[in-house]
């Protein structure tokens, strides 16, 4: 399967987005002044989207998890899956990074205090509609990979019922040419048949011939004889333009 086609490169790809964007917001976070309202609003959006990215990573992760019980059914060797391990291992190390970076670790001068504080008033300040819209992305992402691999199954099906009929169709083809060699092996056999039966006939007619003559010019003078051989002979040419011209 190529990556194109592979569920995990989709859902990677969108997980790493998610992750350059929310190291971008932390750039600016960064530079942001402190115990401003703007640094509220985006620590805030970056709490959100760390819980939101963990939790696409985990489901990831079950997802190998799974593709590694049995590799050779999904066709992935032993050295695919420990770089998708290795990947979702690097994911979620970037994001907890940036995590307890936001949460309390000390920043160009920050004191720790300072991000307890904030961290506290964030708690205690929750963001359901953020909430609502990282919970919609998620199940989306989670409902677009179980469907993939849905339509990879579906597809796997599909192209097996095509060879079967046309294996199917194969089959029927030489049983046809089979009976038609059947019927006209048996056409030749009974020609045969007919054909010897007219050759001891006439073989049969012939003998009877031969002794006639033999009795006949036993009888005769030599000149009777001849003419009975120029008889014969003639009868004879006769007897064999017919069997073998008509």
């Amino acid at each position: 399967m190529s990556s194109a086609q592979d569920p995990f490169y989709i859902v990677k790809e969108e997980i790493q987005e998610s992750i350059d964007a929310l190291q971008a917001t932390f750039h600016q976070w960064e530079h942001t002044p402190v115990a401003s309202g703007a640094q509220t609003r985006l620590t805030n959006e970056l709490l959100s989207n760390c819980e939101s990215i963990e939790w696409q990573v985990d489901e990831l992760e079950k997802a190998i998890s799974v593709a590694a019980r049995d590799p050779a059914k999904y066709g992935i060797d032993p050295p695919e899956l420990e770089r998708r391990f290795k990947w979702t291992r690097t994911a979620r190390t970037q994001v907890v990074n940036v995590k307890k970076s936001v949460m309390g670790t000390d920043l160009n001068g920050r004191s720790s205090s300072t991000f307890s504080g904030m961290r506290q008033e964030l708690m205690s300040l929750p963001s359901p509609r953020q909430q609502d819209r990282a919970s919609h992305y998620i199940a989306k992402d989670h409902d677009d990979f179980i469907s993939s691999e849905s339509d990879r199954q579906l597809l796997l099906v599909r192209q097996q019922d095509e060879e079967l009929d046309e294996l199917s169709e194969s089959v029927q083809r030489i049983g046809s040419v089979g009976l038609t060699i059947h019927d006209e092996l048996h056409a030749q056999e009974k020609l045969l048949e007919e054909l010897g039966s007219e050759m001891d006939s006439t073989s049969n007619r012939l003998d009877f011939v031969q002794k006639k003559v033999a009795v006949v010019m036993k009888k005769a003078s030599a000149k009777g004889q001849m003419m009975m051989i120029l008889f014969l002979i003639v009868l004879f040419i006769v007897l064999f333009v017919l069997v073998f011209f008509t």
